[in-house]
């Protein structure tokens, strides 16, 4: 569906080549001179003119705001100048654009968020450009995207099935080439749920890896951390190299990593100990035996690389530390 690299010779690349590829390549694509900042977001409004109407996933259009940052000779010359991105609405403000999480008060009264989060400051810094918000379930709080507030969101693989959430407006949004990337956040599972339902990279972070700031210290007793869903594993470790760090007032700070995120996609790790879940935490609910069996399979490719992989229920998870 998408693609990696570009091509050597760009001057023939239409919207859909350009939406087909990853946010690193959206960005090589600038530095080479292929490609302009405001190529790149007309590429992404043309895919979500042609899709948004159907899936739902886009819900505030940030499109002026993006065509301006895009033609700025300021725009930040970061590692992903001038690639276009989405972000939630929830879990980190985007200064001058609407954030009601989901709610219909905070709708109906227009409110406006007055600065970026600390993530959002970070990515804007690397010359990417917000040409959207995203549908997210009122507050976060259920693992599907349906808000009164905003309707449904559909699956980009299935109208009749849901992208999961509590990012699924972003999620959807990465799977069907509207964006490469799409800003998400995750408690109990709002990163990984829509990675999983979309065919996406979605990585919970360690705690204290990427900053909440500067609004939020520890949500949900440090539960809730924030991040990306991307469409390629080396644009998920680029994107932490840009998001990564403690900030000053952060009641936890991850140690520091010896080099990049980036060159560690690429990076032999050795043999590693790897345990699997094939059973809901604490039998609270029973598992389908799809994911099952998508488990398993994911397990036995390790294997094949020489990791070692083993069915583990940490004691963490026991039903009496979950009820």
């Amino acid at each position: 569906m998408t693609s990696n690299n570009s091509s050597s010779n760009n001057s023939s690349l239409d919207n859909r080549s350009i939406n087909e590829l990853d946010a690193v390549a959206q960005a090589e694509l600038v530095r080479s001179g292929d490609a302009s900042p405001s190529e790149l977001v007309e590429a992404a409004i043309a895919r979500i003119d042609e899709v948004n109407p159907v899936l739902n996933a886009v819900i505030h259009d940030l499109r002026e705001r993006a065509r301006a940052e895009a033609a700025d000779p300021a725009l930040p010359d970061g590692a992903f100048r001038g690639v276009p991105f989405v972000v939630k609405d929830l879990d980190g403000p985007l200064g001058g654009a609407p954030y009601h999480n989901g709610n219909k008060l905070l709708k109906e009264i227009g409110y406006i968020a007055p600065t970026d989060s600390t993530l959002i400051a970070k990515m804007r810094a690397a010359g990417m450009i917000a040409i959207g918000k995203t549908n997210t379930p009122e507050f976060g709080l259920q693992p599907t995207t349906e808000p009164e507030a905003y309707g449904p969101t559909h699956n980009p693989w299935s109208l009749a099935h849901g992208p999961g959430g509590s990012s699924g407006g972003s999620g959807a949004a990465v799977a069907a080439g509207m964006v490469a990337v799409g800003h998400a956040g995750d408690g109990g599972g709002s990163i990984r749920i829509p990675a999983s339902a979309n065919g996406l990279v979605g990585l919970k972070a360690s705690r204290g890896r990427i900053s909440l700031g500067p609004d939020e210290g520890e949500p949900w007793n440090g539960f809730v951390m924030r991040g990306v869903l991307t469409r390629s594993v080396r644009d998920s470790g680029a994107l932490l190299d840009v998001i990564a760090g403690a900030v000053a007032g952060d009641p936890y700070a991850a140690p520091s990593r010896h080099g990049s995120y980036a060159n560690a996609v690429t990076t032999d790790p050795g043999s590693l100990r790897i345990g699997i879940l094939t059973s809901a935490p604490g039998g609270m609910s029973e598992t389908h035996p799809d994911c099952v069996a998508a488990t398993e399979e994911a397990g036995r490719m390790l294997e094949s690389l020489g990791h070692r992989v083993e069915v583990s229920s940490p004691d963490a998870l026991a039903e009496d530390l979950l009820t």
